[in-house]
């Protein structure tokens, strides 16, 4: 009985069982490997592994494994391999790998750490547990700053009081940065800018220094581990003074909801990056009553929040008069959901929290986009 003819049954992480009784998939693909077994495609082990993950309860079980396959065989989906290599032959050491890589996500790993890496805004960067995976909708963060820094230069040019700070690019500080999704998709779209990119973790710091050499975007990027809920350190913070936006994806769970996340993120993220406390607005009240210090006049704050999020911010912005920052705009994610918030600072104008009310624009509504293992 050949490997991908077996009928087989999860065990625990990474056993499973046929008549000659208990061995890893490792084990049974040197069973068989010395004997002369039909031709196993990638195709094959899709549908083998797929099978697995389902009986598992496995989420995602079919993209789980056509992007194990295919990182195995250099490509970034399965769908980009032609279709001659999906039914072609693989080679017994692709099987182990593909094996090895598929027991873990047996055990609830998120394909992201399974292969080390994830596409974001274009860029490919390396992944690894504990930091904190980018989500698809934090793309469309992404997305409303560039957008905002585009109009902003064209209001500049029609006016005529393009300035050399325009020339030279933005200020950007992203606090909470965690692989450097965000910090370096920024960098690399806006080839002027220069970024701060803050996180309290180690592993974090570790990570986005990494990303940034292996997008050879470390010449205009600042790195700093720090604690935003302990206070403003201005010398670390900025270094080339205050900053034209601040963006950030900070913790915005409300911890009530922490103990319904999925057994991939409560097993292999960091939950402190997603624990927002008992409102899940801990970390976002540090960060809107020290961005008066951090922000030019008439800086901008990027955030992406809970959709209960903007009536409380919006609540707590109209106590605070003494920051000067109102909501200018609320917009969806592609779920429709509000999802993100753009503050604006306006000091000495006098106006007060979000005494406009918030502009709902749908952005990315229409974008479907998987994310595994969550």
């Amino acid at each position: 009985m050949w490997l991908w003819q077996m009928k087989l049954w999860g065990l625990g992480p990474g056993r499973v069982r046929w008549k000659g009784g208990l061995h890893s998939p490792l084990v049974l693909l040197r069973l068989v490997s010395g004997c002369r077994a039909p031709l196993v495609t990638a195709t094959a082990l899709v549908n083998h592994w797929t099978q697995l993950f389902e009986k598992r309860g496995v989420p995602e079980a079919r993209e789980s494994s056509e992007y194990i396959v295919a990182h195995v065989l250099g490509a970034k989906t399965f769908q980009s391999l032609p279709v001659s290599r999906r039914f072609a032959s693989i080679t017994d050491l692709q099987r182990e790998q593909i094996a090895k890589l598929c027991t873990r996500r047996l055990q609830r790993m998120p394909v992201q750490y399974v292969i080390g890496e994830w596409d974001f805004q274009g860029l490919t960067l390396k992944m690894e547990s504990p930091v904190f995976i980018p989500r698809p909708e934090t793309e469309e963060l992404v997305n409303l700053v560039l957008h905002e820094e585009s109009q902003r230069c064209q209001e500049s040019r029609a006016k005529g009081t393009i300035s050399h700070q325009l020339h030279s690019g933005p200020l950007i500080l992203d606090l909470c940065c965690g692989s450097g999704a965000i910090a370096l998709s920024l960098l690399s779209k806006l080839t002027q800018s220069r970024v701060v990119a803050v996180d309290k973790g180690e592993e974090a710091v570790k990570l986005t220094r990494e990303n940034a050499q292996r997008l050879h975007l470390e010449n205009r990027i600042q790195i700093v581990r720090h604690d935003i809920t302990s206070g403003v350190n201005r010398e670390q913070l900025l270094p080339w003074g205050p900053v034209d936006l601040v963006v950030s994806n900070p913790p915005y769970i409300f911890h009530c909801d922490m103990e319904q996340l999925a057994p991939e993120i409560l097993s292999y993220e960091d939950t402190d990056s997603l624990d927002g406390g008992e409102d899940g607005m801990r970390v976002i009240k540090e960060i809107l009553s020290q961005a008066p210090k951090l922000l030019k006049d008439s800086g901008s704050i990027f955030l992406e929040v809970d959709p209960r999020h903007p009536e409380l911010v919006g609540n707590w912005l109209q106590n605070r008069p003494d920051l000067d920052l109102s909501i200018s705009a609320t917009h969806v994610d592609f779920c429709g959901k509000p999802r993100f918030l753009h503050i604006h600072k306006s000091r000495g104008t006098g106006r007060k929290g979000t005494q406009n009310l918030p502009n709902l624009q749908v952005m990315g509504a229409s974008r479907k986009s998987t994310f595994l293992g969550h």
